[in-house]
């Protein structure tokens, strides 16, 4: 009995050491090697300074920037412990709304986004593409869809004082194609579009 505890510990440490320490030390190390960039979070930098992740999205309220899709992460109340607010893009709190379509709650927040965003973008033309009323699952979503954007540049390019097809040009040089030609939809990183935006046009 004693001896079979020994071996049942012996193979416990083994393997902690193994799969707990020597494996996740051995991946960092061969990610950081052969991916610096993405192991380091993807961070974008302009001028010396880091300005956010290329892999989760954050809040833009300026006219002059493209805004990205909604966010339904949350933190800790700060005056309450027991409750949760808004907090978007928290990616110490990656979560969805988990709403149904049929929830009136959902339908509610849903007309809510589509009423600020007609009043926010007075001259777009076409449809509300469905990623600008609506929350990924991750709640961290850094891009938006080529009709999102498209949809947006009519505010952009009249606040700051451009031709729409400019726009649409550094929005074209700033959209993804498919992955392998079949894998995903095309998109748009906000961030590095704003970022070109500034750039191309002028900071703002």
């Amino acid at each position: 009995m004693l001896k079979q505890f020994k071996q049942s510990l012996l193979a416990t440490l083994v393997l902690t050491v193994l799969a707990g320490l020597v494996y996740p030390l051995a991946m960092t190390g061969v990610a950081g090697a052969l991916f610096p960039h993405q192991a380091h979070g993807s961070l974008v930098e302009r001028d010396g300074k880091v300005v956010g992740s290329a892999l989760i999205g954050q809040t833009f309220t300026s006219p002059a920037y493209f805004h990205p899709r909604p966010s339904a992460t949350t933190d800790t109340d700060p005056n309450d412990s027991s409750k949760q607010v808004p907090s978007p893009y928290n990616a110490a709190s990656s979560n969805a709304s988990n709403a149904a379509p049929t929830s009136k709650s959902f339908a509610s927040d849903v007309a809510d986004r589509v009423a600020a965003l007609k009043a926010e973008n007075p001259n777009a033309r076409g449809p509300i593409p469905v990623d600008l009323v609506t929350a990924s699952g991750s709640g961290l979503d850094p891009d938006i869809s080529p009709a999102a954007a498209d949809y947006q540049v009519p505010r952009v390019a009249a606040a700051r004082g451009t031709d729409e097809a400019a726009v649409r040009r550094i929005v074209a040089a700033n959209t993804t194609g498919r992955l392998f030609g079949f894998l995903g939809e095309p998109r748009v990183n906000v961030l590095a579009l704003n970022l070109a935006l500034d750039q191309e046009t002028g900071k703002r």
